[in-house]
């Protein structure tokens, strides 16, 4: 019998190209390819799980503000009910509230809702500027209560929508650095939208004095 090299058998099978090289070169290479393997994994595992963590923050933001939204939804028929009975002439500008709480309520996704909220402020401004040209409703109890209620949710949402905008912009941030970006790419890490209000919603937000 002829006795084979030793060195080629002890050659990894998968480093075939190494044949008939040192074999303490080749498990060398081995354990360097290995390595650099297991450190691209965790590096992976690290960047899908800062992405994540970063989603799940702006996501709990958006819960805020999505229960801050519900506040004003279920305020929103008694104010309009009270100023109906001080107001019933001013149809349009209720039949807008009535409809644009309506989309509002309905809205499914965050970006469906920005822009349902939106409109929704921007009805509300016009109905407490309605609400100026009648003395006594302005002077009716319910009626301030609810001004008091209404702009008390405001300022929740303002500062829940501050919070949320502030996470959604880490988020988005983090999934278009490199190489993250390619992670968010892998894993279909999607951008958030940002729950802007227009120039027409400020112009015409609520404005509630007593």
């Amino acid at each position: 019998m002829i006795a084979r090299p030793v060195s080629r058998a002890l050659t990894p099978p998968v480093f075939g190209v190494l044949a008939g090289k040192d074999p303490a070169v080749t498990w060398i290479v081995t354990l360097i390819v290995l390595g650099a393997l297991v450190l691209f994994a965790l590096m992976l595992v690290g960047i899908y799980n800062g992405l994540t963590r970063k989603r799940v923050a702006a996501q709990t933001a958006w819960a805020d503000v999505d229960v801050q939204l519900k506040r004003r939804y279920d305020l929103i028929p008694n104010l309009v009910n009270t100023v109906k009975g001080y107001a019933s002439h001013e149809k349009d500008t209720l039949e807008r509230v009535i409809a644009a709480r309506a989309r509002a309520v309905d809205s499914r996704t965050p970006a469906e809702t920005i822009e349902a909220n939106n409109m929704l402020t921007a009805a509300l401004g016009r109905l407490m500027a309605v609400s100026e040209a009648y003395p006594d409703l302005k002077a009716n109890t319910n009626f301030m209560q609810l001004q008091e209620e209404l702009t008390s949710t405001e300022n929740k949402i303002g500062f829940a929508r501050q919070n949320y905008n502030r996470n959604a912009s880490q988020y988005n941030e983090g999934i278009a650095v490199f190489p993250a970006n390619i992670v968010a790419g892998m894993f279909n890490f999607g951008r958030m939208d940002f729950f802007e209000v227009t120039d027409a919603t400020v112009r015409e937000a609520p404005k509630v004095a007593f």
